[in-house]
């Protein structure tokens, strides 16, 4: 009993890997190569598929999703002698699982290599600073040459970037500093003109206000002539209406003369030569007010003198030597003529 035991214990098994071995359940977006006796046969799909066990054999499982590969950086040299560092990023995706696998040995090995040499090409016919500024035109020519290429081995390149270009370490420099430079002198030219607005600005708004001063004080001088001339036009109509006579007109002189001398400014005040018509005709009136003033007393008759200097006591004048000393000038003096007191 024993050794039938042990044979439906041996046969139990071997059917249960038979079983694992004939049912392949292949995920999403992947696919499997089968083959029978080293032989392809078919391409299993996602799902629940059914494979003769010992017979037929998974190959290779190929993932069917777009693939991200990072390469190296890769020394290349420019058309003007210098070597500059490139990474690459290669998008891709398997389309034919079966030219994928037996096409080419290494698909990512030989997509790598390709890019390598393609890229070398490609900036080996550019400078530094196109290569620089030119990386959507580097990305257009390698994914055109990289597509042509793949295309027999079961992939398509979706895109390639260059993920960064690093000039040698003196080329760096030199273009910190030039670019510094570049920064500075754009700095000083838009504080130059900055500073030449300020001044246009500030110009003009003198030249405004200049001019606005100027009419506000021409307008200022045409108001007061006009409010002037308008004063006189009253006064001399009033005048004209009131017919005042030439005895009105002395009195008020009169009256005038004591203001002359007001004001502690004045040292010194001079009496006109025409107050002695005024006296004449004010003593005239007052003749005819008396009834012609022979039999009246007589008038003390008053000699003005030309000029009168007062002299304040605490700045009395220091004794000077006559002879260069300017005497004030004297008025003849005139007779007027007596009236009654």
């Amino acid at each position: 009993m024993e050794p039938v035991l042990i044979v439906l214990i041996v046969l139990v098994v071997v059917a249960f890997i038979a079983l694992i071995k004939t049912i392949q359940v292949i995920p999403q977006a992947s696919a499997a190569i089968v083959e029978r006796f080293g032989r392809y046969t078919r391409t299993l799909s996602a799902g629940l598929n059914i494979v003769v066990p010992f017979i037929d054999t998974i190959r290779n499982r190929i993932d069917l999703r777009e693939q991200v590969v990072p390469f190296p950086p890769q020394p290349v040299i420019t058309s003007d002698n210098l070597v500059v560092n490139i990474d690459t990023v290669i998008y891709y995706q398997v389309t034919d699982p079966r030219a994928a696998t037996y096409e080419v040995a290494s698909y990512i090995q030989a997509i790598e290599q390709l890019t390598v040499t393609t890229l070398r090409n490609i900036i080996g016919s550019m400078d530094l600073e196109s290569t620089l500024t030119s990386r959507e035109v580097i990305n257009a020519g390698l994914r055109g040459v990289l597509d042509e290429a793949t295309g027999r081995w079961g992939i398509r390149v979706n895109r390639v970037e260059l993920k960064a270009i690093e000039p040698p370490t003196s080329i760096q420099d030199s273009m910190e500093k030039q670019m510094r430079a570049d920064r500075d002198k754009r700095a000083a030219i838009l504080t130059a003109e900055g500073a030449r607005q300020a001044q246009i600005l500030r110009a003009e708004g003198e030249k405004q206000a200049a001019v606005l001063q100027a009419e506000g004080e021409a307008q200022a001088a045409v108001l007061k002539a006009d409010g002037e001339a308008a004063a006189i036009r009253t006064v001399f109509e009033a005048i004209h209406e009131g017919d005042a006579d030439q005895k009105l007109l002395a009195y008020q002189y009169l009256q005038t003369l004591p203001e002359l001398a007001k004001g502690d400014a004045n040292k010194l005040w001079i009496i006109p030569s025409e107050v002695g018509d005024a006296l004449k005709g004010l003593g005239g009136a007052f003749q005819g007010a008396t009834g012609g003033g022979k039999g009246g007393p007589e008038a003390t008759a008053v000699t003005p003198a030309a000029a009168r200097v007062p002299v304040d006591p605490a700045s009395a004048p220091r004794p000077v030597d006559t002879d260069k000393t300017l005497r004030p000038r004297v008025e003849p003096t005139r007779e007027y003529p007596k009236f009654d007191e």
